[in-house]
């Protein structure tokens, strides 16, 4: 494989690769890249829907809900309320709001749709292949969304843009609790963490609002986190795909399945959320190049996110940063990379590009060991780094609801 996104822009149509053919560069022009929405419902978990369009449609639920607690001056308690409640079968905690516990209470039952056997193979899966879903659910996903204008720039403003650790580490907390066997039953977090993460989203709409310097719609519309949700979801399994990576029929239906409840635990709604594999694919295409674009944000954003990934190795400076450089770019594309301000590295970008499809190749039982780079292994063992940090992290830090933006 060549670049990530080219090949699949070549062979499959990826979202990513046709922002390049495209001529995509530009978010003033995302508006005016479809009159309406155009992606059909019947290839929908529902199966039909309403004809709404997601980038108009928020959270009917939330929203009103958080605004309610801001006004009454109840969000520092309902954080301390909440922060030792952590199991998907732990009771609500004593105290909350009524109006917040029959949300809550509502919020925490998995979609009817939802099968435990599929379920069960996605956690498998995770297991299996948790590397690969490491580095593009989590580093590939991040160099993504600081090209996403939208949702760098509510990143950036909110109070998560002031610490971009903490806010990697919260954000991260999902991957770490939909990995386990029982994620989504009693005993797991997943339930927890989705419901959490979706108060905190409604928090966030409500707060940018106020902000002097947020402009635009409200943020985090059903299409921004389907964007979101393409950015881990469909870009992940299009990039293992394209690499080869063995894949099950039970696993594919699986994965899909763990990130089809997690989209809907977050609250995308049903008639949004894709089917299958096939019409996922066909509503990133729509949903991906019209979202995507530089900002000055997100080139800050991405700056940090990368030192950090080189921090997290064996320290600053030296051989880090420009192997970090040049695997968020193979993983992205030269288009997105030069979005994020990502320089070229021209002794390492044709070292990535060669040695991690042949590390995969071994990975997988297609090719010998002689047939590996020795520069293979310095990517190897960043990953497992990367991976140990992540993990670890998410299951060390607490999802709370912002109490205001950014400060100036």
């Amino acid at each position: 494989m060549a670049e990530l996104s080219r090949r699949t822009m070549l062979i499959s149509g990826s979202a990513l690769g046709a922002l390049g053919a495209l001529g995509v560069a530009s978010p003033a022009q995302a508006g005016t890249l479809a009159d309406g929405w155009t992606w059909p419902a019947s290839g929908s978990i529902a199966g039909s829907g309403t004809g709404a369009d997601p980038r108009w449609v928020w959270d009917d639920e939330a929203d009103p809900l958080l605004a309610s607690l801001f006004e009454r001056g109840l969000i520092p308690e309902v954080n301390r309320l909440l922060y030792d409640w952590n199991r998907n079968d732990q009771p609500l905690p004593a105290g909350l709001p009524e109006d917040l516990r029959a949300f809550m209470e509502q919020a925490r039952q998995l979609p009817s749709w939802a099968d435990p056997a599929n379920l069960a193979a996605g956690a498998g899966f995770h297991a299996l292949k948790g590397n690969y879903i490491v580095v593009l659910t989590i580093v590939g996903a991040g160099m993504l969304a600081t090209s996403i204008p939208k949702e760098a720039r509510a990143v950036y403003y909110s109070a998560g843009g002031a610490d971009l650790k903490d806010r990697v580490a919260k954000t991260n907390i999902l991957a770490y609790a939909v990995r386990p066997a029982n994620a989504w039953a009693a005993g797991g977090t997943a339930v927890v963490e989705a419901v959490k993460t979706r108060l905190v989203h409604a928090a966030v709409r409500h707060l940018l609002q106020s902000s002097p310097y947020w402009t635009g719609p409200i943020p985090i519309s059903q299409e921004d986190m389907l964007v979101t949700w393409h950015t881990l979801a469909t870009y992940s399994m299009r990039g293992m795909r394209d690499w080869g990576v063995r894949i099950s029929s039970s696993e594919s239906v699986g994965y899909l399945q763990s990130l089809q409840v997690m989209g809907h635990m977050l609250g995308i709604r049903d008639e949004f959320m894709p089917a299958t594999w096939e019409t996922s694919y066909t509503q990133s295409d729509i949903v991906l190049p019209r979202n995507m674009g530089p900002t000055r944000e997100g080139v800050e954003l991405n700056a940090i996110l990368r030192t950090m990934l080189a921090e997290m190795t064996s320290g600053p400076g030296g051989i880090d940063k420009p192997l970090v450089n040049a695997f968020s770019r193979y993983l992205t594309g030269n288009q997105v990379a030069d979005w994020n301000g990502i320089p070229r590295e021209p002794l390492w970008d044709p070292v990535v590009r060669t040695a991690w499809p042949l590390l995969v190749k071994f990975r997988e039982g297609l090719i010998g060991l002689p047939l590996v780079p020795a520069t293979a292994w310095l990517l190897d063992e960043m990953i497992k780094k990367w991976s140990t940090y992540y993990l670890t992290r998410g299951a060390e830090t607490k999802i709370v609801i912002p109490t205001g933006n950014r400060p100036s």
